[in-house]
């Protein structure tokens, strides 16, 4: 191997790392899922990729710095979004007093033997102490109701504090692919 293939090489590999590093740095985000708050739709210990600098849509499932646990970061569902009133009756979601569907808890309820709610009674005044989520932020609960460390214990979260949207499962493999 002559010097200029070497150097051919080494420059291709140093662009080939530039590229991965922008795109690590600006397009996307490697995730790994800590704890049982976003169960059954994210399990402990899988690794999900999370796309920086999208928009951030209602159901969305995105990744925050946790704000009561420094150096920590939480996964949840964004529920509410500026403007909107949320409130639950009877394990059922109300948007802006429209019922809402969440097709990615029914089997989770179903498995439920308790013939308790999933998600009990509350809405946005008894918890943040205000009808509407403020501009600015976002109203999130995990998929695991009952044991989510979300808004309804943490407070409202701040849109600009959303590092990304998760959107794909890459380990284990048997869960490859896609988030409803």
């Amino acid at each position: 191997m002559n010097i200029k293939e070497i150097v051919k090489s080494i420059l291709y590999f140093l662009l080939l790392t530039a590229v991965l590093i922008g795109l690590r740095q600006f397009v996307f985000t490697p995730v790994v899922v800590k704890g049982d708050s976003m169960a059954p739709t994210l399990i402990d210990g899988e690794r999900v990729i999370a796309l920086k600098n999208t928009k951030i849509q209602r159901f969305d499932i995105v990744t925050f710095p946790a704000p009561d646990d420094p150096g920590k970061n939480y996964i949840k569902r964004v529920i509410g979004l500026p403007g909107d009133t949320i409130e639950y009756k009877n394990d059922t979601l109300y948007i802006n007093g429209e019922q809402f569907e969440e097709p990615y808890l029914t089997e989770f309820k179903k498995d439920l033997t308790d013939h308790q709610p999933l998600t009990y009674d509350f809405n946005l005044k008894e918890v943040i102490g205000s009808e509407k989520v403020p501009t600015g932020e976002l109203f999130v609960l995990g998929d695991n109701r009952r044991i989510s460390k979300d808004s309804r214990i943490i407070g409202l979260i701040k849109e600009k504090d959303i590092m990304a949207d998760v959107k794909f499962v890459f380990w284990p493999f048997e869960r490859f692919g896609t988030i409803d």
